[in-house]
């Protein structure tokens, strides 16, 4: 990179709760858009998650670590539980990048895009949309499947299913 070109980071935000195979197969993606990305996850208390912070932090991390093909560029995991263009400011990205599934998600991605670009007109918002193999999964379906001790193993890696598995163990 020669000393004329920008440094381009990005950041990956969700509360991965779980992370998924979604969720990876997008930080794959993610990766060789930018020079480092970092993969975000929010505390958000307010969505009740499943997982503690830490373990969320953690399950990600593992499966981060665990990606044969470490993608395009650095990874790096963080959290955070301020706005999420604070934190993009705090980290220097220049995209916040987000997944899509359906049209369903288009709505609200929308408006937080909107949002954000009124709190810093600076970080642009890129939207990659979920392969068809993966559109139909969300963490939400993955917990609900798992509570009713369905087989979650296609759609989560085997750390993952593990948590779930003793999270649900009754």
């Amino acid at each position: 990179m020669s000393s004329s070109s920008k440094y381009i980071t990005g950041v990956y935000p969700g509360s991965f709760d779980p992370v998924t195979k979604g969720h990876l197969h997008l930080i794959r993606r993610a990766s060789c858009l930018v020079d480092k990305l970092i993969v975000a996850v929010a505390e958000n208390a307010g969505k009740r998650p499943l997982f503690s912070f830490e373990e969320r932090y953690e399950m990600l991390q593992n499966d981060i670590d665990a990606i044969p093909d470490k993608g395009c560029c650095e990874i790096e995991v963080k959290t955070f539980s301020s706005l999420l263009v604070h934190f993009a400011e705090e980290v220097n990205a220049s995209y916040i990048i987000r997944g899509l599934r359906a049209v369903s998600d288009f709505e609200y991605e929308f408006q937080m895009t909107g949002m954000n670009a009124k709190l810093d007109p600076q970080i642009e918002t890129l939207f990659l949309m979920a392969s068809d193999q993966w559109q139909f999964v969300s963490s939400s379906f993955v917990k609900e499947i798992s509570s009713l001790r369905g087989d979650v193993g296609e759609f989560v890696t085997p750390q993952v299913e593990e948590r779930l598995k003793k999270k649900f163990k009754n």
